[in-house]
């Protein structure tokens, strides 16, 4: 275009001077995952605390005062004058919809929604807020949404925050590129080989792929393994990246196949029950690999380390000896439960892998002063490894793999598992009843008569499009006139249920019973949104035939309550 066809404004105005700011999101993968209308939606949660985090690992924040106006809708209204929000697409031709979302103490309260549509051209979008009428009901800031018209579109994001008079903001800081070829990576990828144990069976994982064999490689764990933070999450969570890495470097011609099944905000007391369903696909599967990570989810693990142990000898103990990798990830605050859980692996001779000892001890150095990889460049929250961070556990998970290339074990030990439990084994042989598939129980599912289908959702394997977990499920919908409660016979020594948590307040609390003695009151509003909670009923040490009743909590008939299944050891 020449300069005569180019035109501007007559009289162009001063700039108007910029207010102090700093960076919640910066250089953000969002990815627009599929809905059920069509469109495409990236989540991304601040309530719980998670904004105060976001402002401190992304813009640098420090003082306390600010952090703590930020978990509030009041303190948040005060110190943020408006947002700056900055969407790029390669065409920088789609159209996004911004959306900032206040909660409500309940579900049913009205909140504020703040929006803004434009073109992700990368040109910077100022929401002012004192325009905006709030409501009385916001408590908290809740939510971020990017909304395109269609599903599939990965983009870039920033967000900022500009502030009131009278606040001042930290410098923000900019991080240099990740060398992923420098000698400084290399070291610190070396540290997370936390102990090699007996290499015998990874080894053989690999041979079997250099003689040009299928080799199916299996992961269990939470949100991480789910593949959270990662853009787009069904390509570049560390799962997926490790099996690809895996079939370049050793795969001769046969498949390199992948079992996803990280289940976000779920324990290890939740994996050992899924596993058969999750992992073996209920016998069809036979997995050569099985990464376990666990490690920042079982902090409410109410054994402390007997479910996790439980599943690794479940794992241990399958006839065709797959290779067990403990992988320990780490969140931002730089802490895991390796020290409660690596003593499994010691047990047990097995490789471990920790994210925590690679990363944290470079995180507080300086740049040129030995820092490889900044926070803000590792997470992409404060629970979640970003796209680099998803990266790293990749080649984590790959050094030990090289590892057991040269590796000298020729055996390991015949009678792995009759070595004394390191923490406790009560739950090695659990396995997982519903609806679909009870078992020997004698169930009478009174007014628990429906299915729900409002269910936690979860990408599996190398899908983008999440399956719901336990669609198996007796539901009560609150509409009977009489509620008769839920009953099942059985023979067992140890047994969990698992029910559905909701924040929604049509969801009310069931009572448990065992032998006519109330076990525990089942709340789904403990944990605040839609997942997967399992809880021990009965933990003896004979096997016994049972009776088990589940019924609503006085004033909560005509509220409604799932139970998803129960775990079982007879």
């Amino acid at each position: 275009m020449s300069n005569e066809e180019r035109k501007g404004p007559v009289a162009p105005k001063d700039p108007t001077k910029k207010r102090p700011y700093f960076y919640i999101m910066q250089d953000k993968g969002i990815f627009a995952a599929p809905q059920p209308d069509g469109r495409g939606i990236q989540f991304i949660y601040e309530d719980s605390g998670r904004l105060p985090d976001s402002a401190k690992l992304t813009g640098n924040v420090t003082d306390e005062k600010l952090l703590d106006m930020l978990r509030t809708a009041e303190g948040f209204k005060k110190l943020v004058h408006s947002i700056g929000v900055s969407v790029t697409e390669d065409s920088k031709t789609e159209k996004v919809n911004f959306v900032f979302q206040m909660y409500g103490a309940n579900q049913c309260d009205p909140a504020t929604m703040v929006s803004k549509e434009f073109v992700a051209d990368g040109s910077e979008q100022i929401i002012d807020l004192t325009e905006i009428t709030w409501y009385d009901t916001d408590t908290v800031p809740g939510q971020i949404r990017f909304e395109f018209e269609k599903s599939g579109i990965q983009a870039m994001a920033d967000v900022c925050f500009y502030l009131h008079d009278g606040f001042e903001a930290p410098e923000q800081l900019s991080d240099s590129a990740v060398d992923f070829e420098s000698d400084a990576y290399k070291k610190m990828i070396a540290k997370s080989v936390m102990s090699k144990g007996n290499l015998l069976r990874l080894r053989s994982v690999i041979d079997k792929a250099k003689r040009g064999e299928d080799v199916t490689l299996s992961f269990i764990g939470g949100s991480i393994t789910q593949g959270a933070g990662a853009i787009p999450i069904h390509e570049k969570c560390y799962a997926r990246i490790y099996a690809d890495a895996f079939e370049k470097e050793f795969a001769n011609g046969g498949a390199v196949n992948l079992i996803k099944a990280g289940v976000g905000g779920t324990p290890s007391e939740l994996g050992m029950i899924r596993f058969e369903r999750d992992v073996l696909r209920d016998g069809k599967e036979k997995p050569d690999l099985i990464v376990i990570e666990f490690a920042v989810n079982d902090e409410g693990d109410e054994t402390q380390g007997v479910c996790y142990e439980s599943l690794v000898r479940k794992c241990l103990a399958l006839p065709w000896k797959p290779a067990v990798i403990l992988l320990f990830a780490v969140f931002s605050y730089d802490w895991n439960l390796q020290d409660r859980l690596s003593p499994v692996g010691t047990n047990y001779d097995l490789p471990m892998v920790s994210v925590l000892d690679a990363v944290t001890p470079q995180f507080g150095l300086k740049p040129g002063e030995g820092r490889v990889i900044s926070k803000k460049q590792f997470f992409y929250d404060i629970y979640h490894p970003s796209n680099l961070g998803h990266q790293v556990m990749c080649d984590c998970l790959m050094e030990m793999t090289r590892e057991s290339v040269s590796s000298t074990e020729s055996e390991e030990d015949s009678a792995l598992l009759e070595r004394k439990p390191a923490i406790g084994a009560d739950f090695e042989k659990v396995f997982l009843i519903d609806r679909e598939n009870p078992g020997s129980a004698e169930v009478q599912v009174g007014a628990f008569s429906g299915t729900d289908k409002m269910l936690q959702m979860v990408e599996m394997d190398s899908e983008v499009v999440p399956v719901p977990e336990f669609p198996y499920n007796w539901y009560y919908d609150g509409e009977s006139d009489n509620p008769e409660p839920f009953c099942m016979k059985i023979n067992c020594k140890k047994l969990l249920i698992v029910s559905k948590d909701s924040g929604e307040n049509i969801f009310g609390t069931a009572e448990v019973y065992v032998d006519g003695k109330k076990a525990i009151d089942a709340d789904p509003h403990i944990n605040g949104w839609t997942h997967c909670n399992p809880l021990i009923i009965l933990n003896e040490e004979e096997n016994k035939t049972h009776e088990v009743e589940v019924r609503m909590a006085k004033g909560d008939e005509r509220k409604k309550f799932t139970i998803l299944g129960f775990g079982v050891v007879e």
